[in-house]
């Protein structure tokens, strides 16, 4: 299975260290995180512009679940509508149900997704049985809550054939 980010993510305590670019860069992936409906659009082009030469007329697009189920519908639910209007892809957003809520990984560093999906997010297992898949996160600093979540939807029957984040981040070494 092949993944890609689109961008880097520079930690925000470093960031400063950054040309205009990347402060730029990341402004925008945290206006995207905050639920901003400019930065909403700015992703799902984004996304857009870097599958347009695959078809997806027969693929779900399926966002990994946000800390909160406010989270989750603040943040993924108008980029999926925008991004399956934009690529002919299926939109799988109504297809995944968040429940409760979890840390949030980025902050805490505690990935707790892959060690809570079960309690945490419903997955439409009928709906997923056999079906090609396309997964797709913001940030992606460990992959450790991408694991977990294409995981659970193998485990429920999904083919998942790809993962798609919006930026990675950038490690940094002390040295």
């Amino acid at each position: 299975m092949m993944r890609f980010a689109l961008f880097q993510y520079v930690r925000e305590n470093s960031v400063i260290r950054y040309p205009f670019e990347q402060q730029d860069v990341n402004r925008m992936i945290l206006g995207f995180k905050d639920g901003r409906n400019v930065y909403t659009r700015w992703a799902a082009r984004q996304f857009a512009r870097a599958l347009t030469a695959m078809d997806l007329s027969d693929t779900i697009i399926v966002c990994i679940p946000a800390s909160t189920r406010y989270a989750h519908v603040r943040r993924w639910k108008r980029f999926s509508e925008l991004l399956c209007q934009l690529t002919g892809a299926i939109n799988g957003f109504d297809r995944i149900q968040v429940s409760g809520s979890r840390k949030r990984a980025h902050i805490t560093g505690d990935y707790e997704l892959a060690t809570n999906i079960k309690h945490y997010v419903h997955i439409d297992a009928e709906y997923f049985r056999n079906r090609k898949v396309l997964v797709i996160d913001d940030i992606c600093t460990t992959g450790q809550s991408s694991d977990a979540f294409i995981g659970a939807m193998r485990a429920s029957g999904a083919t998942v054939t790809m993962a798609m984040f919006l930026a990675k981040t950038k490690q940094h070494r002390i040295g």
